[in-house]
């Protein structure tokens, strides 16, 4: 069989040199994982073609070869984008299995994710999913699993934890991680995501609590829009853009912006590997199915550490970190003497894979994955769990389920309207 593939791969190769023709190769024709297309670039399928899909069909060494969506207006923005002559489709199970693609590139409304990343997984696909990883818990867990059992290179689309400078700290994480790392800060820590710390909540994506009932617009197949979410009566203000303000498919501003803001503070807390295990919550009571706003949530760690979103922004000159040793406020201003000349002392935090395109070709797990990403997602999830029932939430770290609350834990895996199931 190893000679029989071997040869097979010469010919492929063989062919490919005489034809000048052929300039995007799915990987998977060449010999399977870690092999790329002599053009240097791998396949990518996109589902989810309205503007968050649109704006990552140029990534850097990949192909868009395939696109997806339910929404037929959509579709024909991407070709005209594409240049035309890309393979659509309409059920995102055709894309998972057409043979051109490599990766599957994850663009729609959240409550889509955890199946479509479990069925890529499957598939043997590499997998780019947009945040958050995933709008329950226990879909979170299952694409973690599925992402390990079957080997596939994932990626969850928030990069502030190896890029950029992060929202009103004005440095990348990277610094932030080194300063937390010195220990100059003390422990536990206490970090604070409020307006006055450089991190804006969102609250515009709010959902209305009374929505007018309207007619199915012709190019939307709202059945397969709404997919394994509770069967509503269409309103346009329930889907696309605005579909963050629902719970079925989003968590508003929280849901939206979360694993932006906590996945850096995941990071340099240490805490890729843990969840908290009790969630506070101020908040209004919430409407069973338009999300609203909030005014405190607080996370807080066995080791005492705490997360706290703060959603009123009602004090002013909050640091941004605080700990018994020194604290660090907006723009990495701090406390602390002659800080820089003290943090240029220490080591650079470990290095991380931030190329996906060379994380496929090696085999590595990229910087932000199923693991750590779950882990977030989580943070984002707890949050949303407390919000909802609008009281302090004790939860089990080890075991990943809230301790003595069954209206809690059916939170975790809820349930899907048929015949959807992950």
């Amino acid at each position: 069989m190893k000679e029989k593939n071997s040869s097979r791969r010469d010919f492929i190769k063989k062919t490919l040199i005489g034809a000048a023709a052929f300039t995007i190769v799915p990987r998977h024709v060449l010999g399977g994982k870690g092999f790329l297309a002599p053009s240097d670039h791998l396949t990518k399928g996109v589902i989810g073609v309205g503007s968050m899909g649109r704006g990552h069909f140029a990534y850097a060494g990949t192909k868009t070869v395939a696109i997806c969506d339910v929404d037929t207006r959509h579709l024909a923005i991407a070709q005209q984008e594409l240049g035309g002559g890309i393979k659509e489709h309409h059920d995102y199970r055709e894309l998972i299995q057409n043979p051109e693609v490599d990766i599957v590139h994850i663009a729609t409304p959240p409550h889509w994710h955890g199946i479509m990343a479990v069925e890529a997984a499957r598939s043997g696909k590499d997998i780019w999913c947009e945040k958050p990883m995933t709008r329950t818990i226990g879909e979170g867990k299952k694409v973690k699993e599925a992402v390990e059992v079957h080997g596939n290179v994932f990626r969850l689309n928030t990069w502030f934890r190896f890029a950029d400078n992060f929202y009103g700290m004005t440095v990348p994480v990277k610094k932030i991680k080194k300063l937390v790392d010195t220990g100059m800060l003390g422990w536990p820590l206490k970090v604070t995501i409020s307006k006055h710390t450089g991190f804006d909540w969102k609250f515009f994506w709010i959902g209305k609590e009374d929505l007018p009932v309207e007619q199915v617009p012709k190019e939307l197949d709202y059945d397969m829009w709404l997919g394994p979410a509770p069967h509503k009566p269409y309103s346009t203000h329930r889907v696309h853009t605005t579909f963050r303000g629902y719970w079925d498919y989003d968590g508003g501003g929280l849901g939206d912006m979360g694993q932006h803001y906590l996945d850096p503070v995941q990071y340099f807390l240490g805490k890729d590997n843990e969840s908290p295990v009790k969630i506070e919550v101020d908040a209004p009571q919430q409407h069973y199915d338009a999300v609203g706003t909030w005014r405190k949530i607080t996370y807080t760690y066995a080791d005492g550490c705490q997360i706290v979103l703060d959603g009123a922004g009602t004090e002013e000159g909050l640091a941004y970190i605080e700990g018994p040793k020194g604290k660090l406020y907006k723009g990495f201003v701090s406390d602390i003497p002659d800080l820089e000349r003290k943090l240029a002392q220490y080591p650079e935090p470990a290095p991380q894979v931030t190329d996906f395109v060379e994380a496929c070709r090696t085999r590595q797990k990229f910087a932000l994955n199923e693991q750590n990403g779950y882990y977030s997602a989580t943070l984002v999830n707890l949050g949303l769990a407390a919000l909802r029932l609008n009281r302090t939430l004790a939860f089990d770290s080890q075991k990943q389920e809230f301790i003595n609350d069954e209206a809690a834990n059916r939170l975790i895996n809820q349930p899907m309207r048929g015949p959807w199931t992950i």
